[in-house]
């Protein structure tokens, strides 16, 4: 009877999970792009890539690529795109597995990415351009300029370490699993953790957060295959092989680092060390954590448009 009982427990346990999967997935059908610039998709080995772009095309091309979280895409940037556009061809994309970009079951990887990145340069780049990459993307940006031209590149807070320390195959395929890892993966995306992630280490003061984009986030991970990129992410298959001193230290190109002076994943200090070794500016933003360029974003686009010099 006991057995009984509990395997009951079980199979509620599981139905209950299945209805409110399904009920969050039928929540989250309204996904309209969140960047209002012109919307274009391009394909890359078997991949729709999206991307929204801005400005005049005879202009330098401008590049900015999210960092990785969660509920990541190009969104992130939508602070900036606009000034920027007034100086620069702008051209945002979403990474495979986030956005409006495809999101299919694979096996997400830090090759996969850095391979992204350079393509994408390439293919969406008519001359060398400026390329912004904020964090484990200013990794796979930099392995990019190894092999490609591009005229600059700035890199928010980037990192080649993130989750762990090192790669958590149990974690990946718990989060890729279809009842129980979408059920774990639909509570780290609920609006409170979502709200909760980006107080802690995104931003300094949590009012730069609109309840637009917090909506936009949870929609953005609710949406057919969102949990597979990430769960990668979390479980440390998405860090590069090599050191991000290494990865920058061959790079032939200026480098500015953008940092939040409060930042405490990714700190001031890693920092402060980075630019001293591969020699590059770093401007640091006061009241600001890993996402300086949405609550500064005046200083950012100075900072883009070089008329800001190094604060430290």
């Amino acid at each position: 009877m006991k057995l009984r009982n509990a395997l009951g427990a079980i199979a509620g346990s599981v139905g209950a999970t299945v209805l409110t999967n399904r009920a969050l997935t039928s929540r989250a059908d309204d996904f309209s792009p969140f960047l209002d610039g012109d919307q274009g998709s391009y394909r890359w080995r078997g991949f729709d890539i999206a991307y929204a772009e801005y400005g005049d095309r005879e202009t330098q091309d401008l590049l900015l690529f999210h960092g990785l979280n969660v509920a990541a895409s190009g969104h992130e940037y939508w602070q900036v795109v606009e000034d920027l556009a007034e100086e620069y061809h702008v051209i945002v994309p979403d990474l495979p597995g986030f956005g409006h970009s495809d999101r299919p079951p694979l096996l997400y990887s830090a090759s996969l990415y850095e391979t992204f990145l350079r393509d994408a340069i390439e293919d969406l780049a008519d001359d060398e351009p400026t390329v912004v990459a904020a964090g484990l993307s200013g990794a796979y940006a930099g392995a990019a300029a190894e092999e490609i031209a591009v005229d600059e590149l700035v890199l928010i807070a980037p990192t080649a370490s993130t989750m762990s320390s090192e790669r958590r195959v149990w974690l990946r395929a718990l989060l890729r699993s279809p009842v129980v890892g979408e059920g774990l993966f639909n509570l780290v995306v609920s609006k409170p953790s979502i709200r909760y992630f980006n107080a802690d280490h995104g931003y300094y003061d949590l009012g730069n957060l609109p309840d637009t984009l917090l909506d936009y986030e949870w929609l953005t991970a609710h949406q057919e295959g969102a949990r597979f990129a990430p769960a990668s992410f979390v479980s440390g298959f998405l860090d590069p092989e090599r050191d991000l001193t290494d990865l920058l230290a061959a790079v032939d190109v200026p480098v500015t680092l953008v940092w939040g002076r409060n930042a405490e994943v990714s700190p001031l200090s890693d920092g402060r060390e980075l630019a001293e070794s591969v020699d590059a500016r770093l401007v640091v933003f006061d009241q600001a954590k890993l996402l300086p360029h949405a609550e500064h974003p005046d200083q950012f686009v100075d900072t883009i448009c070089g008329e800001v010099e190094a604060t430290e």
